[in-house]
């Protein structure tokens, strides 16, 4: 099948439009702890998708689709974009729209490249002082007046690149406590048994330890479930799906990867 062909039949089903790009980085379950399939923890880049549909465009942007387990792709070709869906698999080319049973609307409400686009969702927001410190790993002033919380996989690799971060910015913001969660995904299969002997142990020792790749000890009996079930259940509840995802004083909920500089000017708005 030749490239116009292939991008005809995407045309005859597209008709949105966008130019949007996903930049947050982070280890995300898509079944929300389901135990369906998940999404791996690199996302794929622009030149990723090039070169895997080389045969029916030039991609312009990807970012994840609002139907989970998906990317949503701007494709160009002849002067002209539209919209389709690639699974996580990188297998199917779903062309848009896709229908919500619920609203009867589809997913992406489309616009021209001379429309400016939708604007992004605020993020949610939670009362972070009712967030239980307990099961813990602290850094920083434990009795400073701004709480940061950090939900976060002891296997997830932004994670690890975020802990750097975090530990730059205790020293950037003596006011400031961080109150790590633990939060294994059912992606990293051996995560919520390290979980259970960093929050049963010398938790912070053992989380930097686990970080740097070195092995922890298996779990016994004395290392309890339920801590980390605690922190699990206590991050469904506000809708954590990713890690690491923040929580910040002002109670805004962002997934992904910060720098230090920047998460510093977030925990001071």
């Amino acid at each position: 099948m030749t490239r116009n062909l292939l991008l005809g039949s995407v045309l005859l089903l597209c008709s949105a439009v966008a130019a949007a790009a996903f930049s947050n980085e982070g280890c995300v379950d898509s079944s929300a702890r389901s135990g369906s399939d998940c999404v791996r923890c690199h996302n794929l880049s622009v030149e990723d998708a090039n070169r895997l549909l080389s045969q029916v465009g030039t991609v312009k942007s990807v970012k994840l689709a609002a139907v989970k387990g998906f990317y949503e792709i701007v494709l160009e070709s002849q002067g002209k974009q539209v919209i389709a869906y690639l699974d996580f698999a990188r297998k199917h080319l779903v062309p848009a729209p896709i229908y919500d049973l619920a609203t009867r609307k589809p997913i992406h409400e489309g616009t021209t490249p001379t429309t400016a686009p939708p604007q992004p969702p605020k993020p949610a927001t939670v009362d972070v002082n009712a967030l239980p410190v307990k099961d813990s790993i602290v850094l920083g002033n434990p009795s400073a007046r701004k709480r940061l919380f950090v939900f976060t996989d002891p296997d997830c690799p932004f994670c690890v690149k975020l802990h750097m971060e975090l530990i730059k910015l205790m020293y950037m913001d003596p006011d400031l406590a961080i109150y790590i969660k633990m939060f294994p995904l059912k992606m990293h299969k051996g995560a919520y048994d390290k979980a259970r002997v960093i929050l049963s142990g010398d938790s912070g020792y053992l989380l930097n330890k686990a970080f740097a790749g070195e092995q922890l000890p298996p779990p016994t009996e004395k290392d309890l479930r339920e801590p980390v079930d605690a922190s699990i259940r206590l991050g469904e509840s506000i809708g954590v799906t990713s890690t690491p995802t923040l929580v910040l004083p002002d109670g805004r909920v962002l997934p992904g990867y910060r720098e230090a500089a920047e998460l510093k000017k977030l925990v001071e708005k």
